[in-house]
């Protein structure tokens, strides 16, 4: 494809509406408007995507997420909003019923999970600008932070490319830079994630993220702490 030709992005939001640690957290009032509400109206005002829906078994969570932007073109079944369900199994759902109910195609999608609303205002615009401009050697771009080296093993190391890979079995010395994907925004070529079933090829590109950012909302602690960080912005993050 010619870097002039435009290429055609999915934005894409899951958001299941079974959540036992933290029941109803995608809807729950978090600094003003829902949880959900964060991650649309940041992807909204990106403008990048040639399409942006939201997949979700729960109609009422569809009804509460609607209105800031975002489509809904169907219900996820209950099969595939399970505990044991997987974000791949998800967005190939996705993608699937926009192919063959809209004919629609894309080259690359972004999964962004509402659960990690602390995106500052250029995040997905700045991911979606690093896969295009690295199309020809990269595959997927994550966000990821700067972390100490007790983190766990998904630790990664970052090349001066800006390429990361496994840190697990590398001879490091103690203070070495350690680099975590955070799970607020993942780009992937669609041809990619088909062939290995993984936001994690091989060729992954890493976008900086800050400290402030790694929250996802798991449970009652995440959300204080996420609810304390936008007291903190004032609900704009930088």
């Amino acid at each position: 494809m010619s870097r002039t030709e435009k290429r055609k992005i999915l934005g894409l939001v899951l958001a299941r509406g079974g959540s036992k640690r933290l029941p109803g957290k995608n809807i729950r009032n978090l600094h003003g408007k829902p949880l959900i509400a964060w991650t649309v109206e940041n992807a909204v005002s990106c403008g990048g995507f040639s399409k942006l829906i939201l997949s979700t078994d729960s109609q009422l969570i569809a009804d509460v997420a609607a209105p800031y932007g975002i489509e809904v073109p169907f219900l996820r079944p209950g099969h595939l909003a399970a505990d044991l369900t997987t974000s791949e199994d998800a967005v190939f759902h996705a993608i699937d019923f926009l192919r063959d109910q809209q004919g629609l195609e894309f080259d690359a999608l972004m999964l962004m999970e509402p659960t990690s609303p602390l995106r500052a205002s250029g995040d997905i615009a700045g991911v979606l600008k690093l896969l295009d401009d690295h199309w020809d050697e990269a595959d997927a771009v994550v966000g990821a932070g700067r972390v100490q080296l007790e983190q766990p093993a998904v630790m990664k190391s970052m090349s001066e490319a800006g390429f990361l890979a496994p840190l697990f079995g590398i001879n490091k010395g103690f203070g070495s830079a350690a680099w975590f994907p955070y799970g607020g925004m993942y780009a992937v070529k669609v041809d990619t994630l088909r062939q290995g079933r993984s936001f994690y090829p091989p060729r992954l590109l890493g976008y900086e993220v800050q400290r402030w950012q790694n929250y996802e909302v798991d449970d009652e602690f995440d959300f204080v702490c996420v609810e304390a960080i936008l007291a903190h912005f004032k609900g704009a993050l930088p």
